[in-house]
Formats: C-alpha cells, sequence, structure tokens
C-alpha cells in the first residue's frame, strides 16, 4: 500500500524512543513509519547523529546500540532539500526541523520541545506531542 504522508521527527522525540518502546514516542514512530514516510534534511540527519553519540547515554544504552538505531531511521526516511529557510522559532536550533517540514510538505512534526509547540500549527503543519500524534494520526 502506497501513502504519502510525510513527517519530521524532533531529536528528543526519537532519544525518548530508543529508552523506552513502550513510551509515547516509541508508539508514535511505529505508528509514523507504517503510515508513512519520516523526512530527513541534511542538517537534521547532523543533529541526529550528533546527539545519539554523546557519551552522556552509554550508561543506559551502548553507543553501537544508539547509532545502528539512529543509523536505522536515516536510511529509511526521504532526504528532502531543504528550500525554504526558516528562522522563526525561539531556540534557532529548532529551526532546520521547520524547514524540513515546509520545505518537504510534511503533514505533522512530532516533538515534546516547548519552543516548537508553541508555533503549532505552523504554514499549516500540525505540531503535535507523541501523545497526540498518536490520537491524530
Amino acid at each position: 500500500m502506497m501513502t504519502n504522508s510525510f513527517f519530521v521527527f524532533d531529536t528528543n522525540v526519537l532519544i525518548s524512543a530508543i529508552f523506552d518502546y513502550h513510551s509515547s514516542s516509541a508508539m508514535a514512530l511505529v505508528s509514523a513509519r507504517k503510515q508513512g514516510k519520516l523526512l530527513i534534511s541534511n542538517d537534521v540527519e547532523q543533529e541526529y547523529l550528533s546527539v545519539f553519540s554523546r557519551s552522556k547515554f552509554d550508561k543506559w544504552i551502548s553507543h553501537k546500540n544508539r547509532i545502528d538505531f539512529i543509523t536505522n531511521i536515516i536510511e529509511n526516511s526521504i532526504p528532502i532539500v531543504v528550500t525554504q529557510h526558516i528562522s522563526v522559532c525561539r531556540d534557532i536550533k529548532d529551526n532546520m526541523f521547520l524547514s524540513l517540514a515546509v520545505s518537504g510538505r510534511a503533514n505533522c512534526i512530532v516533538s515534546g520541545d516547548k519552543d516548537l509547540m508553541a508555533l503549532h500549527p505552523f504554514n499549516g503543519i500540525p505540531i503535535l506531542s507523541p501523545a497526540a500524534f498518536k490520537s491524530a494520526f
């Protein structure tokens, strides 16, 4: 079955998903991957790899397992060349997710970040918590 739903996941949701496979974040990720595809840009890929490589997570999940997890996410996402650079978020590091969503015509941004969620909806794109995403999609 072909689908045309596209989703952008903030890094914090993916970190939460790997730490607890029963969390709302993990369930939202599974749901998104069943219903459509995640989008990724060069900036978001670098952010994912940087955060998932942080040694502070080593005491819970091995570096190899974290990198395997995020590499699987990256390899199964649709690469998007960002054509619209957005700079409206209070936290400038979050603009990459908005830029990706707008450029890739995402159906939704999934995030637990208050700076991003304060912009809901952005250019007609809902910005939902993992729990709200599970209910809406």
